[in-house]
């Protein structure tokens, strides 16, 4: 299947949803979701995955619909206060070989009709993962220092995302260690944003493609750090 980019019947329809989300639309739409919504996903996860392999063997994209690379539309509303039960965006996840749950290292694409980012790294990782990010940093600070400035991550994310920082050293390690804030982080992860006109454009999976080439001294150095090979 190819892609062909995420056109406005694609954004639409999560426009559409957000106005009507309850399972009686959704099963009235589900043939045009999957036509619409899950084909160019479907597409774009086969085009992009030759591009991943030359940044890294070990970063999968796998185009089956359900278990693959795109996430369910799906909502957990178990623990929610906001129980619609379908989410308004779609999201497509390059996670590496060994990870078998988000915590792992991997590159992402977010796909919201107000929207649309991509990038890479840890997004609030499991707490034996994140001392493991945080103790590479302090063994290695120089290397951790020299990836996440490198010309191609700067220029192209500019810093890391700062999320919601812990508002001291966190147990462990100094105050005054001179990469406390990347220390004090919850998440490491990388950042950059497109346009829906962007993102209907064939050639949209060459500037994801690009970005996630652009990561790589940050996303090796935190694959490495959890102790998988890059």
């Amino acid at each position: 299947m190819s892609f062909t980019g995420f056109d406005k019947s694609f954004f639409n329809f999560f426009r559409e949803l957000a106005k009507n989300n309850d399972r009686a639309w959704f099963e009235a739409n589900k043939a045009r979701y999957k036509e619409v919504v899950v084909g160019p996903c479907i597409g774009f996860i086969e085009a992009i995955g030759p591009r991943l392999k030359k940044i890294s063997p070990n970063f999968v994209a796998d185009p089956r619909p359900t278990g693959g690379s795109m996430f369910r539309i799906y909502r957990d509303t178990r623990f929610s206060k906001e129980k619609t039960p379908y989410k308004t965006h779609a999201g497509l996840n390059f996670r590496h070989a060994a990870g078998k749950d988000a915590h792992a290292p991997g590159f992402y694409l977010h796909l919201d009709p107000g929207e649309v980012f991509f990038g890479g790294g840890v997004w609030m990782p499991d707490s034996p993962t994140l001392g493991k990010i945080r103790d590479a940093i302090v063994a290695k600070a120089p290397a951790w220092k020299k990836a996440r400035t490198a010309p191609s991550v700067v220029d192209t994310f500019g810093d890391l995302g700062a999320g919601d920082p812990l508002i001291r050293a966190p147990k462990g390690y100094p105050a005054d260690h001179p990469m406390i804030d990347d220390l004090r982080k919850k998440s490491y992860f990388l950042i950059t944003t497109a346009t829906v006109s962007q993102a209907g454009d064939p050639k949209f999976v060459d500037q994801v493609a690009g970005a996630y080439a652009d990561a790589k001294p940050v996303i090796r150095f935190l694959t490495e750090a959890v102790g998988a090979e890059f």
